[in-house]
Formats: structure tokens, C-alpha cells, sequence
């Protein structure tokens, strides 16, 4: 304990010592720390002077005490790189290692610019896919689900499907209420504004029934569903990957498929035609509101008219479109809530891809609708 104390107090010192084969060879010993630098500038002129010579040899064998402070100094004295010529123990190894590693990764040579983008394009395409097939087998994993419960009817998770409408309908009820009833409004006004200089204001009722039962309804619906409902379930997930509830239900043998994905798919695919039914109510609602006060249309008129103009067609298009909308925004929740890692970063970052896919993927596939209907339910 003595010789160790001893060894601890001796000052920093730097000696030239020739060896056997002629070459000089700088050895160091003694306690090599901060403290001791600050009282003995002239060493680090010196090993200043000496790191010049490339060739030479450099003993650190004999050092007693080496600090990070005391490393960072030879380093920066050798050029950032250790000598040719070096001998030292395995435990003032480490100290360099870091620092040599961050040189190495900032000497990697940067390609040009052509071959960048290349390999970033090359890197979203290979995501895209991987995600691409990750959610077919998500879909292929509730057709045996569903093939299951249809032989074991009894095992049906009716509480969780009843628990998810409620959270995912009943509670959007009044956002959707009053998202729709305010776009009835403002395409009422400004249709109106139209309509008037070519003298037509009884159209007003054939652009709010076919714009919002067809179309408007079932999109607001889904976004906003999307935006409130598929973040929910995607933190949800994630939470319980987080707090390992979700290596609990695999150690009881209790399937995630089953328990967790299933119960959403199937809750939003009935709900979201539901709610989109009711957007649509409301934003008819809101445009008989505006058109009775800018156009002078009764609201007894507007009903009357609105079957005639409206085939019962467009109604059925806005249902599938509302279950395929639902179908698919559960579908993306639970893929990217199963992507959460362990950590709030990643967390926050998966719940924001999972609602902007969802509400990309719910534009897309309305693009798709209006395509394969085009001339479907037109009066």
C-alpha cells in the first residue's frame, strides 16, 4: 500500500534513452495526470518536440498513473494518430481507443454527391418494402385469426373490440361532429358565391350531396380518426413494449395477433363507416345552415331534393370506403406500435410515422376509389 502511495506522488518525467540499435526511444514514467501537467509545462514542450520525429521510439511502460486529460495531450502532440514505435500497458490502451476510432470514422472518405443519393434512395426503397411486407403479413396473420375464431367462437376478445369502439367512436363523436359541421359551412359559402352570378343556387344542394356523402364525409372522418384514434393505438403498443407488458403476454403464452391487433382492426372497420356516416350528417347540416342564410333555400327544400340528386350508390361507395379506410389506418398503428424499441425516443418518433402513413395511405387509397368509380352513382 506504501509502494503504491509512492508511486502515485512521482512527477511527470521524460527522458531520451538510446537503444540497442541505435534509435533513440522517448520514455516516460511517473504519474502522468492533469495536476501534474499544470506544474511542469516544460513537458509539453518537450513532447512536442520529440512527436516532430516520426521515427521515433516512445516507452510509456513505466508511467504509474495515466488520465484522460494527460492522454488527450500526447494524442494531439502525435498528430492524432498513435506512433509506429509504441509500447504501453493494456489499461492506458483504452484511453486512445476512443479517441482513435472517432479519427477513423471522421477520415472515411465521403463519395460524391450522385452516389449519395443513390444510396439513400436505395435505403428508402429497402424500408419501403420491408414495412410493405411486414404489413401483408400483419394481414395474413388476422385471416388465420379470423379463420380461428370462426371454428373457436367462443375465444372472441369481445371486450377489447367493444373497448376500442368506445374509445376510437363514441369519444371521437363530438370532434368529428364539429370538424363537419364547419366544412359544410365554408363549402356551402363559398359554392354559394359561385352560384349566384350564373343564377343556379338550387345547385348548391347536388355539390353538398355528392361532395360530402361520397367524398368529404368518409376522408374527414378517416383522418381525423387517424390522427386521434391510430396514435392512440400506436402509443399504446409502444408503451407496452416499453414496459415489457409485451414479453409478459408472450411468456403466458397469450398471442399478440389475437389480443392486440385483431381487436382494432375489427373495432375501427365497423366504427369508421359509422363515424363517417355522422360527418356526413353534420356537414350536410352545416351547408343547410349556410345555404338557408346566403341562398335563401329552405331546410324542408334541401331534404326534399337531396334523394333525387344523391343516388343511394354514393352511399354505399362512402361505407367501404370508410371500412377499408378503417381496415387500413388499424392495420399501420399496430405495425408501427410493434416497431417501438424500448425508449421514449423511439417512441415519439414511430407514434409521428404512424399517423402520417396512416393519413398518406388513407389519401391514396381515396385516389383509388374515385378512379375505379369514376362513372359510378352519377346521377
Amino acid at each position: 500500500m506504501t509502494d503504491t502511495l509512492i508511486n502515485q506522488d512521482r512527477p511527470p518525467a521524460l527522458e531520451i534513452v538510446a537503444q540497442d540499435d541505435g534509435q533513440d526511444c522517448v520514455k516516460l514514467s511517473g504519474c502522468w495526470n492533469l495536476r501534474s501537467l499544470v506544474s511542469a509545462p516544460e513537458l509539453n514542450l518537450k513532447i512536442s518536440s520529440y512527436a516532430a520525429n516520426e521515427n521515433i521510439q516512445w516507452d510509456m511502460n513505466s508511467i504509474d498513473v495515466l488520465d484522460s486529460a494527460s492522454a488527450l495531450i500526447l494524442w494531439k502532440a502525435w498528430g492524432k494518430k498513435l506512433p509506429v514505435a509504441l509500447k504501453m500497458l493494456p489499461e492506458h490502451q483504452r484511453l486512445f481507443e476512443r479517441w482513435q476510432a472517432q479519427t477513423i470514422s471522421e477520415a472515411e472518405p465521403v463519395g460524391p454527391r450522385s452516389s449519395l443519393i443513390i444510396k439513400y434512395g436505395y435505403q428508402l426503397f429497402a424500408n419501403f418494402l420491408e414495412q410493405l411486407l411486414h404489413l401483408v403479413t400483419l394481414l395474413g396473420q388476422l385471416v388465420l385469426d379470423m379463420s380461428y375464431l370462426l371454428l373457436h367462437p367462443g375465444e372472441i376478445p369481445w371486450s377489447e373490440i367493444s373497448i376500442t369502439i368506445y374509445e376510437s367512436g363514441v369519444r371521437a363523436l363530438g370532434i368529428t361532429a364539429l370538424v363537419g359541421f364547419l366544412i359544410g359551412i365554408v363549402l356551402s359559402y363559398l359554392s354559394a358565391l359561385q352560384l349566384k352570378i350564373f343564377g343556379a343556387e338550387i345547385y348548391i344542394i347536388d355539390i353538398l350531396g355528392l361532395s360530402v356523402i361520397r367524398e368529404l364525409g368518409p376522408l374527414l372522418a378517416a383522418i381525423l380518426v387517424a390522427g386521434r384514434s391510430g396514435s392512440a393505438m400506436t402509443a399504446q403498443i409502444g408503451i407496452m413494449r416499453v414496459t415489457e407488458e409485451l414479453d409478459a403476454l408472450s411468456a403466458m403464452g397469450i398471442s399478440h395477433s389475437l389480443r392486440l391487433i385483431l381487436p382494432k382492426v375489427i373495432a375501427l372497420t365497423i366504427v369508421l363507416p359509422l363515424i363517417g356516416v355522422w360527418t356526413s350528417s353534420m356537414a350536410l347540416i352545416g351547408g343547410m345552415v349556410s345555404a338557408q342564410n346566403t341562398l335563401d333555400i329552405s331546410y324542408q327544400q334541401f331534404f326534399l331534393k337531396l334523394p333525387d340528386v344523391v343516388p343511394l350508390i354514393n352511399v354505399l361507395i362512402g361505407l367501404l370506403k370508410s371500412a377499408v379506410f378503417g381496415l387500413m389506418i388499424a392495420l399501420i398503428a399496430c405495425h408501427f406500435g410493434f416497431r417501438i424499441k424500448p425508449n421514449t425516443e423511439s417512441l415519439g418518433n414511430e407514434t409521428t410515422n404512424s399517423v402520417v402513413a396512416a393519413i398518406t395511405v388513407v389519401i391514396m387509397v381515396d385516389a383509388v376509389f374515385a378512379i375505379l368509380f369514376m362513372d359510378v352513382g352519377m346521377p
